[in-house]
């Protein structure tokens, strides 16, 4: 069982989220929240494996707990879940850790995909949402764009799929290598550029002309 936090300040959307998101057998809504606040609360009672924050709510909005839930579990995924699609607020969502932004318009099967592909240790954009941060990102480029020379080829092609959006799955099987040798060859990339999480990781590789 995957267990999912619902983060939302509107009762009835909420319970909608929730009826789609169980339409898949394997994801089950273990704890419901109307704000920031109390979704930190409950993440400090129960284990979540993602937890689906909407970005507007009353008390403590979603950016603000999502930076507090990375903190604090970096091991949990955070996906934004929200009616706007302003390229701002998508990125500093990415920034706060989120592995993950989509709209409410979604369908069904997007919704559980994207939740899946958080699991998977992917990120996840919806592409009405990408067409508008990735400009943002290649215009933030600064003058040098050269990769750190400490980057190893592989560890290049590492960082080359990550900024694409795949998940380790995915670059186990293309590069013939094993999970757990991905994991490790993200650990020593994290620690060589000096970055938090492979969010920026990915964003690192859009802003050097990697991907």
């Amino acid at each position: 069982m995957i267990r999912i936090l619902l983060a939302e300040d509107q009762g009835m959307v909420r319970q909608g989220l929730k009826m789609m998101v169980e339409t898949d057998v394997e994801l089950k809504v273990t704890g419901e929240a109307s704000n920031g606040k109390e979704a930190v609360t409950l993440c400090e009672k129960q284990h979540f494996d993602v937890i689906v924050l909407d970005i507007r709510m009353p008390e403590m909005n979603g950016l603000e707990a999502a930076r507090i839930i990375h903190s604090r579990w970096p091991d949990r995924k955070v996906l934004m879940l929200t009616t706007f699609n302003d390229d701002e607020y998508a990125l500093e969502a990415l920034k706060s850790g989120a592995s993950g932004y989509m709209l409410k318009d979604a369908e069904p099967h997007e919704l559980i995909k994207a939740i899946r592909s958080c699991l998977a240790g992917g990120l996840s954009l919806q592409d009405q949402v990408a067409a508008k941060v990735m400009p943002r990102l290649i215009k933030q480029q600064t003058g040098s764009q050269e990769v750190d020379p400490s980057i190893t080829p592989r560890e290049l092609d590492i960082i080359r799929r990550i900024g694409e959006g795949r998940s380790n799955k995915e670059i186990s099987e293309e590069l013939a290598l094993s999970i757990g040798t991905i994991k490790n060859h993200i650990s020593l990339i994290l620690d060589k550029l000096e970055l938090r999480d492979r969010t920026q990781i990915a964003i690192y590789a859009i802003r050097h002309n990697v991907v």
